[in-house]
């Protein structure tokens, strides 16, 4: 006969009461890192669509169209090359397609409030 006390299984999917609570401190780990890149990435985000605001106020001192075809293409296709993963190309692509977007639509805000010729223009 086994002397050693069984491990007693929780609900669901057959975890002992250790392995949950393992299970569940791992989970809140991993989101608090989650926590930690949202902050960078929002950090990050802001100061990118700074650099397209001033991108933007050069366009409209060159007197160039806010939307710049050749250039979304290749600010997709470098995304898409230094992409390591686990997102695919085309997830990748779609993100930054709404990056520009948002860039874009800053960059036009920017623009009417300011005016042609005025200094308060962005760009993606």
């Amino acid at each position: 006969m086994n002397a050693r006390p069984q491990a007693r299984r929780s609900e669901g999917h057959g975890l002992t009461d250790e392995d949950r609570a393992r299970t569940t401190v791992a989970m809140d780990d991993r989101r608090r890192r989650i926590d930690e890149l949202d902050e960078q990435l929002v950090a990050l985000l802001s100061e990118r669509a700074a650099c397209a605001l001033e991108i933007g106020r050069l366009k409209q001192a060159l007197a160039m169209e806010i939307y710049q075809p050749a250039r979304e293409r290749a600010v997709l296709a470098h995304v898409r090359a230094i992409n390591p993963g686990p997102l695919d190309g085309d997830a990748m692509a779609r993100l930054f397609e709404r990056i520009i977007d948002e860039a874009r639509r800053l960059e036009r805000i920017a623009h009417d409030a300011d005016g042609p010729g005025g200094a308060g223009e962005s760009a993606g």
